[in-house]
């Protein structure tokens, strides 16, 4: 029997804003407002506004709260400092990944982890089964948060029109509290987009209050309402991993080029550190696939799980593909054979049902923001 998907405070209001909604992870949430490329084409130039309440919060509070998460974590959750935040993975014992996630420094013994939606419950059980041992507490706290981001070059004057909130000295992954709007809210200076911008964690019942606040202080600069579908396709140009996608139990963070989340230096022992350190050896020795970015040539689009192929055979496999509206072409990001690896490599192409397409191999991400 299949079950309802849950709504966000912000549900109605996406209605009433014309949203085409969509299930994504067990979520009702809004695909698009009207055009993909032009909420792409507002976040890459002016600022939109997004709700991720799907998004998993996971609050471990306790004298060991540092200690313990550094022991469930790949990452050393000791070394963050108070209102800092850190990009981190959890992963099982053999190192496969179970999902990336950030963790913030709220107090002295007092942590949130927000993991990806589809993956939140999985990370709740695995932190709550490997607490045991420490004094510590694990808290499912997806029901005590509403997210909202404003993400885009003109996200800091947007949030300088509702906050008093020093936003000049919060620096990029870092979070502090405050008021935006007459809202209580933990203001972070993070994102998914590869722009500057903010994402506001608020109690759900002031979630409608703090969105139309941001939209009218946005009018000025150009803000728009953003869905899930330009989400995607700001990410990918920013060359940043998807949970599913770029990233799965079959793969360690070694695998996937990010091993330098991987801490083996911390104090104590970590869940996967055997594991983790035969895949820090193979890499370095002679990696099978590296992860890198396909522009197309053609117009046509690459999907994932399309074969990428070179010399009449195949040497990888793209993970994720979109037209890029900022290059103006098709991209992917793709595993392939460590050998075609190198940007510039030629012959390489995707296949696409059947005629093998003619791509260029670049380093990622494809697109940077200028500072």
């Amino acid at each position: 029997m299949s079950t309802a998907p849950r709504l966000t405070a912000l549900d109605a209001l996406h209605r009433s804003l014309g949203a085409t909604m969509t299930d994504f992870a067990g979520w009702d949430m809004p695909l698009r407002y009207a055009s993909e490329r032009d909420e792409h084409n507002a976040v890459r130039t002016r600022a939109g506004l997004f709700d991720l309440s799907h998004m998993g919060e996971i609050t471990v509070t306790g004298p060991e709260a540092a200690a313990f998460l550094s022991y469930a974590l790949v990452g050393n959750i000791a070394t963050v400092g108070n209102g800092r935040a850190r990009y981190t993975m959890i992963v099982q014992e053999d190192g496969g990944i179970v999902d990336d996630l950030i963790v913030y420094r709220l107090g002295e013994t007092e942590y949130m982890v927000v993991a990806n939606a589809g993956n939140a419950q999985i990370v709740l059980d695995a932190l709550t089964e490997r607490v045991g041992g420490f004094d510590a507490e694990v808290r499912d706290d997806r029901d005590a948060y509403a997210l909202l981001a404003v993400q885009g070059p003109e996200s800091p004057a947007i949030m300088k029109a509702v906050t008093d909130a020093d936003l000049d000295g919060l620096k990029y992954y870092a979070g502090l509290p405050g008021t935006v709007a007459g809202v209580p809210a933990l203001i972070a200076r993070t994102g998914y987009t590869g722009e500057d911008g903010f994402e506001l964690f608020v109690a759900p019942e002031h979630a409608e209050q703090l969105w139309r606040a941001l939209t009218e202080a946005g009018q000025a600069h150009g803000l728009i309402p953003c869905g899930l579908s330009c989400r995607d396709t700001l990410r990918l140009e920013a060359g940043m991993p998807l949970y599913g996608h770029e990233l799965t139990t079959a793969l360690t963070p070694f695998d996937a080029g990010l091993g330098r989340v991987v801490k083996f230096e911390k104090e104590g022992d970590f869940v996967g550190r055997e594991a983790l350190q035969a895949a820090a050896e193979r890499a370095e020795s002679a990696p099978p696939r590296k992860l890198v970015g396909l522009i197309a040539e053609g117009r046509r689009v690459p999907r994932a799980g399309f074969p990428v192929v070179a010399d009449g055979k195949v040497i990888g496999e793209v993970t994720s593909g979109a037209p890029s509206p900022t290059l103006g072409k098709p991209i992917a990001m793709a595993y392939v054979d460590a050998a075609f690896a190198a940007p510039g490599t030629e012959g390489v192409g995707v296949d696409i049902r059947g005629t093998h397409e003619p791509y260029e191999v670049v380093a990622l991400p494809f697109y940077k923001r200028q500072k």
